[in-house]
């Protein structure tokens, strides 16, 4: 008769593991992009006198690098499959303006245009895919020719023309929100659609939390002490909550292209976490002959995380474009290097196979609360430039530090 793991006695924790301030020096690689934002909001809520989280300014801020955000996500697994994506800003411009002409000089619906353009980013990702998975030619150079061959394009296509005017529902990707007019804010203190959001995000993370703690355990996988664990939890929890509260007191709600980067979000992780083909990119990167030898079809790889790449350029120059109502010539001009230095920033290793997406958005919200803190004081673009410099050269120099650590411990 068969025997189901969910009947054998709990097993032990290992021996070995650490526990209390021991745990939290291990992890500190991990959880320093988590410190960091919070020092850096800290900072500016101070510096700006409280302006930084006033509801609809934390609004502000996630619509206005949204697309940073969306890009992010996919700029991470390329990078930790050891390869580099220079040409996404041209590639939103070029899809955003496409969008445009569709829409405009076609006549077709804003629906079928938002379709059609997310194939265009897909074909424009298989292209980029072709040359480095199957020709064998260094991502940097594809891309940094596609960097210029879609630049190129979108200015072909717009001759050189702003196009704007954009149907109401394709404005709502980039700028809208949820459900507007439900709870307004001259009848209700808090927009409820915004605080019933919060509430399941919050039961979904102890759900997920507890069980995934439990599961570990049966295993006997579980390192972390249970004074860690608690600790995490109630820190996640803090932060959704608080953020439900800004956004449900700000005059419109919770934007609709945050629920679409929460799902993405989610969906995203899971894929890098549990899927065989999120193992398959880390395998990719860590060690590619290594990978090639276990029978991980590397090219394939390859050709489909820039496939996915393309998807989610596409898809950041239609929030992008919505949201300025607009497409120009010179959109999405040099979002590759936010999108880059956010996955830099949020932990993702120089030589790949180290990052996460939770990771690359957290070093996006960095770049963007510096971004927002600093328009607030005042500071102009040029000490903006030099500082956020600074901020991913220091991100760079820890995550050299940490290895050099943990190899040095190994000796």
């Amino acid at each position: 008769m068969a025997t189901t793991v969910k009947d054998a006695p709990p097993a032990p924790a290992p021996a070995n593991a650490p526990h209390g301030l021991a745990f939290f020096t291990s992890r500190l690689r991990q959880i320093g992009i988590f410190v960091a934002l919070l020092v850096i909001v800290g900072l500016f809520q101070v510096l700006t006198r409280g302006a930084l989280l006033q509801p609809d300014n934390v609004s502000n801020i996630i619509v206005q690098n949204s697309y940073i955000l969306l890009l992010a996500i996919g700029m991470v697994m390329i990078i930790i499959a050891g390869h580099i994506d220079l040409s996404v800003g041209s590639v939103a411009a070029f899809v955003g303006a496409m969008s445009g002409v569709m829409i405009q000089d076609w006549g077709l619906p804003w629906w079928l245009a938002i379709i059609a353009s997310l194939l265009i980013g897909a074909l424009v990702g298989a292209w980029q895919g072709f040359w480095v998975a199957y020709v064998g030619i260094p991502a940097f150079i594809v891309t940094l020719a596609g960097m210029l061959i879609f630049r190129g394009l979108t200015q072909i296509t717009l001759e050189n023309q702003r196009i704007s005017g954009f149907p109401t529902e394709y404005r709502q990707l980039g700028g809208g929100f949820l459900f507007p007019g439900l709870f307004p804010a001259e009848t209700n203190i808090l927009d409820w659609t915004t605080v019933g959001l919060g509430i399941i995000a919050a039961a979904l993370l102890v759900v997920s939390q507890l069980r995934g703690r439990r599961t570990r355990a049966r295993l006997n996988l579980e390192t972390e002490p249970s004074s860690w664990f608690f600790t995490k939890l109630a820190f996640g929890l803090v932060v959704i909550l608080g953020l439900t509260y800004l956004l449900a007191s700000s005059r419109s709600g919770t934007p609709i292209v945050l629920v679409l980067l929460g799902i993405l979000v989610v969906v995203y992780s899971l894929v890098m976490n549990r899927a065989v083909f999120g193992r398959h990119i880390y395998a990719r990167g860590g060690n590619l002959q290594a990978a090639q030898l276990s029978g991980v079809n590397t090219k394939r790889i390859d050709f489909m995380l820039f496939v996915n790449m393309g998807v989610l350029a596409a898809l950041a120059g239609l929030v992008f474009t919505g949201r300025l109502n607009s497409a120009g010539p010179g959109a999405g001009n040099l979002f590759e290097l936010d999108a880059i230095a956010a996955a830099f920033i949020g932990g993702a290793a120089v030589t790949g196979g180290v990052g996460t997406v939770v990771g690359a958005i957290t070093g996006g919200l960095i770049m963007g609360v510096l971004n927002n803190g600093m328009s607030l004081m005042g500071v102009g673009t040029d000490y903006q430039q030099f500082i956020k410099g600074m901020v991913l050269l220091l991100a760079v120099a820890f995550d050299v530090f940490n290895k050099r650590k943990a190899s040095t411990a190994l000796k």
